[in-house]
């Protein structure tokens, strides 16, 4: 049995409050990965080009306030 099989039979195991604090827990390890990712990915300058042509984009006044 895989590693994802018997985490979902454990998570089908779960009773209503126990699945309730569960699915906080993985609401916040999900969140928190997901910064440690996009951190991660500007630290290796994956969004530089992005950002260097949102610059450009606003200096040339193709950009509006929100």
């Amino acid at each position: 049995m895989t590693k994802i099989k018997k985490l979902e039979s454990e998570v089908q195991q779960l009773n209503r409050e126990e699945l309730a604090k569960f699915r906080d827990w993985f609401k916040q390890y999900d969140s928190d990965e997901w910064d440690r990712e996009i951190e991660e990915d500007a630290l290796k300058g994956k969004f530089d080009k992005l950002a260097q042509e949102a610059i450009a984009a606003h200096k040339a006044g193709r950009t509006k306030e929100i």
